[in-house]
């Protein structure tokens, strides 16, 4: 079987990740498969060296950015429908929305070269939470349209398979719920070796609560409820991996609450498999999320997760199980829970240990390969 994958960039992120394990894994079975990607923004930390290391063949595409660009959304669909025309796959499968849009795009005008199969997958969405209403609007519209276009959507978790539902983006008969999948004993191989060196690093002491948290510093992931929530667990340390827009505000608020020499911004880092060693707990304070793999990876390395109860996070954390969740905004939870872990260091280890289990069960790179592989031949035998 051609296939090609076609995702806006490969960043570092879950669905960047998904994507390169996904297409080695279609090459395991002997698949020829290419991954087209676009640009990474300055201040975005590059997952392109894994395309290398898992041998999967990477092409950049520069036209294709996550901003809105006619011109360049033009030559995106552009380029797109010329490896149409050259390598005729029997599959296109986009990822997230920027790609998604182009790539549908390029297949409706490439006449004979159309894919017999084309499937988009959506791992997480930008209809709601985002953006204005306005916006929302237009692109639940431009959504609805390119589904016609679309042989089968494939959703990460039953809550993004509700939500686009709920929207009436895609209808029912098209979705299915395809869990990610991931190398996990690759991924977090160097957390228990790492820890004492890591919290060293930290300045952390054998009673500290070391709070583990990872992604971008942006509106929808609530960051500044990171540090609230910090501010009311004495004994902590919240640190965070990664960067973005709303950095400076996580700086000033935790400096106003008195807490600044408790949060260790550490940046876009290359071995986060190792610090989740150094976590007792993982938080997440995400408005929305698509199935959120830094928890996924925080409980393979059995860190417990708290965490807001939004999107697909629900997917991944067993409420009481293998961590806790709470209401969006609801930081005194959140930080109750967290004082509660701070003093059972056996209540941490029973999470951790059903967490560690359960996600290599649900998020197996072979699972998703499967499943993936089922839906093309159905699209095919049509």
């Amino acid at each position: 079987m051609r296939i090609i994958h076609v995702i806006a960039r490969l960043n570092v992120g879950g669905a960047a990740l998904s994507v390169l394990e996904l297409a080695a894994g279609q090459r395991a079975l002997g698949h020829d498969v290419l991954v087209v990607a676009g640009t990474i923004p300055p201040g975005e930390a590059s997952m392109e060296g894994l395309a290398g290391e898992l041998g999967v063949p990477y092409l950049r595409a520069p036209a294709l950015t996550r901003e809105l660009s006619p011109r360049r959304d033009l030559h995106a669909a552009a380029l797109i429908r010329r490896l149409l025309r050259e390598r005729r796959p029997d599959v296109l499968h986009t990822h997230t929305s920027k790609a998604g849009a182009t790539g549908r795009i390029a297949a409706l005008v490439a006449g004979k070269a159309r894919p017999a199969g084309v499937v988009h997958t959506f791992h997480g969405h930008v209809l709601s939470g985002y953006f204005d209403s306005r916006r929302e609007r237009v692109f639940r519209l431009v959504e609805r349209a390119l589904a016609h276009a679309t042989d089968q959507v494939i959703a990460v978790s039953d809550q993004v398979r509700n939500d686009l539902l709920r929207l009436h983006v895609v209808p029912r008969e098209k979705i299915t719920v395809i869990s990610y999948g991931f190398d996990l004993d690759r991924r977090v191989a160097g957390a228990a070796a790492s820890r004492s060196a890591k919290r060293a690093v930290l300045g952390a002491g054998d009673d500290d609560l070391v709070i583990g948290w990872a992604g971008r510093l942006s509106k929808i992931k609530r960051p500044l409820d990171l540090v609230r929530t910090t501010a009311q667990v004495p004994g902590s340390l919240l640190v965070l991996a990664g960067d973005g827009e709303l950095r400076p505000d996580v700086e000033a608020l935790a400096s106003s609450l008195g807490i600044a020499e408790r949060v260790r911004l550490l940046g876009y880092i290359d071995d986060l498999g190792d610090w989740y060693g150094a976590f007792d707990a993982f938080l997440l304070t995400s408005a929305n999320e698509g199935a959120p793999v830094v928890a996924i990876e925080a409980l393979a390395a059995g860190t417990p997760v708290v965490a807001t109860d939004a999107g697909g996070t629900r997917s991944v954390v067993d409420d009481g199980e293998s961590g806790y969740l709470a209401a969006i905004g609801d930081v005194d939870t959140l930080a109750g829970r967290l004082r509660e872990l701070h003093g059972d260091a056996a209540l941490r280890r029973r999470l951790g240990a059903t967490g560690a289990t359960r996600m290599r069960e649900r998020f197996s790179t072979t699972r998703m390969v499967d499943e993936t592989e089922a839906v093309y031949l159905r699209i095919l035998r049509r």
